[in-house]
């Protein structure tokens, strides 16, 4: 039975793959800062589901977050990041502040984590998987979105030089395109925090210059990618998967 632990497990896409991945036989930790969303997500998921309380960002909360996981689940075979924060704002007004978080959240917490995580997962020949963006390399920038998308990029290349030093670790760059949540709390809070006015100017552009679609992938079907890569094999790398919504028909 594989062991996966997921971060930003709480709300949202890291809610829907922690119980998707329990759904399908797995044995799942979901750890996060929000011990009462984290604690209805494992009784949700069943299958001997823990909820773990456990901030990123924050290197000893980090470490005997990921070590408690370890205990409770018997070792670890995955590490799933999916913790992540989307501010709007133009790039202009983007203080030090709001910069500093979002990457202690993308980027900081990506790399405690995985050094938390790396003797279980040197041991099990596991798998270590980061949810990025397409915005961090394969669209124009977003208007509103540089501080999301720039942190993104970061992670994008901190998840390259983890594999060049650790090649016996599968490290996998899972990169999305806009998805649908779940409900309740399985959906997205990414953009709970803009403000309106600014939302709906960067929308506006979004749609001019054809970034904002309107289509989406099905969480159900990126739960069954993500599935797919912690079940490969040890002797599969998979550096990285781009996964975006197909064209509606006409």
């Amino acid at each position: 039975m594989l062991r996966t632990v997921v971060l930003g497990a709480s709300t949202g896409l890291g809610r829907c793959i922690g119980l998707g991945l329990a759904a399908r036989g797995g044995r799942v930790a979901l750890l996060a800062r929000s011990k009462d969303k984290l604690d209805d997500a494992a009784h949700e998921a069943g299958h001997g589901a823990v909820a773990i309380a456990c901030d990123a960002a924050d290197e000893g909360s980090c470490r005997a977050g990921i070590e408690a996981a370890a205990a409770a689940l018997g070792g670890i075979d995955s590490l799933i990041y999916a913790a992540g924060i989307g501010p709007l704002a133009r790039v202009e007004q983007a203080g030090a502040a709001v910069w500093r978080r979002a990457f202690d959240v993308n980027v900081l917490g990506a790399t405690l984590a995985t050094a938390a995580a790396l003797p279980h997962l040197r041991e099990s020949k596991g798998k270590a998987i980061y949810l990025s963006t397409i915005g961090s390399s394969y669209t124009p920038p977003w208007p509103g979105l540089a501080v999301y998308q720039v942190t993104k990029a970061a992670l994008d290349r901190l998840v390259e030089a983890w594999r060049a030093e650790h090649p016996s670790v599968g490290f996998t760059r899972l990169t999305l395109g806009d998805c649908a949540g779940g409900e309740g709390d399985a959906m997205t809070h990414f953009a709970s925090a803009w403000d309106p006015d600014v939302a709906g100017e960067m929308g506006q552009k979004w749609v001019e210059r054809a970034l904002l679609t309107g289509s989406l992938i099905d969480v159900e079907h990126l739960v069954e990618i993500v599935d797919g890569l912690v079940r490969a094999g040890a002797s599969v790398n998979v550096p990285s998967v781009t996964v975006t919504p197909r064209p509606p028909s006409d």
